[in-house]
C-alpha cells in the first residue's frame, strides 16, 4: 500500500518569538497561517507577497482561568501526600495539567449556548434527538443510546455482547475496556501489529490489526467463540497510533467471511481520520468528516467517550447496527445509566455533545489539535528525548525505559517519571506501563507490557504554544538528571484499575 507520510520540518523555520517575562525564546515551528495548521510548508513568495511562516490556533480566547505555580517544597509535600501518584494530586497544586485529554477540553461559545438551552425533561428531551441526529450525520449510525461517559458504553456492550469464556481480540488493550470485557467473562487477546510495541518504529499505522494473528485466533477457537473484534482508533496505549483504512477494509472482509462483528472505540477517531488524510494514499483531498463516515461504514457499531474528540466535559454514547442487540442495550441502559433518552446526562450535556461532534470534524480544528501535539513532540525530539514515534494524535508518550535504563519494571519507571516531572515543574502527566496494565485475573501476576510510557495528554483548545515550550524545558531538565532516579515501591494496590488510586513511596 502506498503511504504519504511526512516527518520533516521543511518550511517550519518561523519567527523568533518572545513568550513574555520569564518565558523562553524558541524558534517557531508551525506551518503556514493560510494553510491552517502545523505540518504544512509555507507558501512561496511571489512578487510583493509576504512570505508567511507562522501558524495560529483557529480560535480566540474569551475567558481565562488563572494558573498557580508552586515552589518545589510545596510540590514535594503535595507529591508525598498523593503517594507519588499524579491521579491523587489536587488540581489546585498543578501548574500545567496533562494528566488526560478526557473531559478537560475548552468548549466553544456555541457549546456554552447549547448548555443554556438544555431541555431537562426526564423523557424525550429535545437534546437527545439533536444528539441522535449528530451521531447519524457524522458517524453514520442509526441507533444510539447516550451514556454518562465511555466506560458506561463499554459496560453495556460487554454485558450484552460477550458470553462467558468468549475471546475478545483487539488492537492492544485499553484499561477500562479490558476491565469491562473481563468482568463480563471475556478473554482479551492482543492482535495488534508488532510495530505497535516498538517505540522507535516509524510505521505510520502502528494501530493496525495483524490479520494473521486475528485469523489464527478465529481459526483456533472457532468464530462462535469470538464475541467481537474490539477495534480502537487511535490506539491510546501504543502512543496514539492510527489504523489505516486499507487495514480496516481487510479486517472487515475477514470478519464478514467468518461472522465476527467489529465494534469500534471511536473515542479519538477524528484524530485517526486526520492521520489517514495525511498519510494514506488517495485520501489527501478528502475531508476529515468524509473519512470518519467511511471508516465507520466498515464496522458494526461503535462506542465513544465524548470527553475526547467531541470537546465536552462529560458524556458518551453506544451505537450498534444489530437491531436485536440494540433493543437489549436500550433496555439495559435504564438499569445502569438512566432512561434511553438521557443515559445519565442532563439535557444540556446532550446538547453540548451534539454541537461538539460537529465541531470536531472541522478540518481547521483537527489540524490545529494534532499540530499542537506535534509541536511539543518535535521540540523534545530536537533535544534527544526518547518518546514514541511517530508522534500521536492526543499526547506525547515518553519512553520511560530509555529514560531510566537502570530501573527494572518492578521499580515502576513510568510512574517514577510522572512523579519526577511534577516535582520539577508542577506539570502533571500519567503512567502508561506496568501499573496501568494491572494483573492477570487468573494467575495474579503483573501484566508486563513491552511499552513503559509516561503520557503527556494535551487537552483540546486549552493551552498555548508557550505552555508547550515550558513543558519541553521541564522534560529536558528531568532527562538531564535521569541517572539520579531510584524508582518507586507500591505501598497500596486497589483491586480494580489500580493506576487510578495506587500509592507509592521512593525506594
Amino acid at each position: 500500500m502506498a503511504v504519504c507520510y511526512h516527518t520533516d520540518r521543511a518550511g517550519h523555520a518561523g519567527r523568533q518569538w518572545d513568550g513574555g517575562p520569564g518565558m523562553p525564546n524558541r524558534q517557531g515551528t508551525h506551518g503556514a497561517a493560510d494553510i491552517g495548521g502545523p505540518g504544512e510548508a509555507a507558501p512561496v513568495t511571489t512578487g510583493q507577497q509576504l512570505e508567511r511562516r507562522s501558524w495560529a490556533e483557529p480560535w480566540k480566547i474569551k475567558m481565562v482561568e488563572p494558573l498557580r505555580m508552586t515552589t518545589r517544597e510545596q510540590r514535594q509535600e503535595a507529591l508525598s501526600g498523593a503517594g507519588h501518584n499524579t491521579f491523587l494530586l489536587r488540581s489546585e497544586d498543578v501548574y500545567i495539567d496533562l494528566l488526560t485529554d478526557s473531559g478537560t477540553n475548552a468548549m466553544s461559545d456555541r457549546q456554552w449556548a447549547a448548555l443554556m438551552m438544555g431541555d431537562e425533561a426526564y423523557a424525550g428531551s429535545r437534546n437527545f434527538y439533536e444528539l441522535e441526529a449528530a451521531v447519524r450525520e457524522v458517524y453514520g449510525f442509526e441507533r444510539m443510546v447516550p451514556t454518562h461517559q465511555g466506560r458506561g458504553a463499554e459496560h453495556l456492550l460487554s454485558q450484552c455482547a460477550i458470553k462467558k469464556g468468549q475471546l475478545v481480540p483487539g488492537n492492544m488493550y485499553f484499561t477500562t475496556t479490558r476491565e469491562h470485557q473481563e468482568r463480563a467473562g471475556g478473554i482479551f487477546v492482543d492482535v495488534i501489529c508488532d510495530a505497535a510495541h516498538d517505540p522507535d518504529n516509524l510505521d505510520p499505522f502502528k494501530g493496525n490489526v495483524d490479520l494473521a494473528k486475528l485469523e489464527e485466533v478465529i481459526s483456533r477457537q472457532g468464530p462462535e467463540q469470538v464475541a467481537y473484534l474490539s477495534l480502537a482508533a487511535t490506539v491510546n496505549m501504543a502512543g496514539g497510533q492510527p489504523v489505516s483504512m486499507d487495514n480496516l477494509r481487510q479486517v472487515r472482509e475477514l470478519c464478514r467471511r467468518v461472522g465476527v462483528p467489529i465494534y469500534l472505540d471511536a473515542t479519538r477517531l477524528v484524530e485517526n481520520a486526520f492521520f489517514i488524510k495525511e498519510r494514506e494514499a488517495g485520501y489527501q483531498d478528502r475531508s476529515v468528516a468524509e473519512i470518519v463516515r467511511e471508516f465507520c461504514s466498515f464496522t458494526d457499531g461503535a462506542w465513544m467517550s465524548a470527553k475526547k474528540d467531541s470537546l465536552v466535559n462529560i458524556g458518551g454514547w453506544l451505537a450498534v447496527n444489530d437491531e436485536q442487540l440494540f433493543e437489549e442495550i436500550r433496555n439495559l441502559v435504564i438499569v445502569f445509566e438512566g432512561l434511553h433518552t438521557y443515559g445519565g446526562l442532563a439535557g444540556r450535556d446532550l446538547g453540548a455533545m451534539a454541537q461538539g461532534i460537529r465541531e470536531s470534524v472541522e478540518d481547521d480544528h483537527i489540524r490545529s489539535r494534532v499540530g499542537q501535539v506535534r509541536y511539543l513532540g518535535e521540540l523534545l525530539l530536537g533535544q534527544g528525548i526518547p518518546l514514541v514515534q511517530p508522534i500521536g494524535g492526543h499526547g506525547i508518550f515518553l519512553d520511560a525505559r530509555r529514560f531510566y535504563p537502570h530501573l527494572g519494571q518492578e521499580q515502576f519507571p513510568a510512574q517514577t517519571l510522572a512523579a519526577e516531572l511534577y516535582l520539577e515543574s508542577g506539570i502533571r502527566g500519567m503512567e502508561r506501563g506496568i501499573v496501568s496494565a494491572g494483573r492477570d485475573p487468573v494467575t495474579g501476576e503483573h501484566h508486563r507490557p513491552r511499552l513503559e510510557l509516561t503520557r503527556l495528554a494535551i487537552p483540546r483548545r486549552v493551552y498555548t504554544q508557550a505552555h508547550m515550550d515550558v513543558v519541553a524545558e521541564a522534560v529536558e531538565a528531568v532527562y538531564a538528571r535521569r541517572g539520579e532516579a531510584k524508582g518507586l515501591l507500591m505501598t497500596y494496590e486497589p483491586r480494580y484499575l489500580r493506576f487510578f488510586q495506587a500509592r507509592f513511596q521512593p525506594i
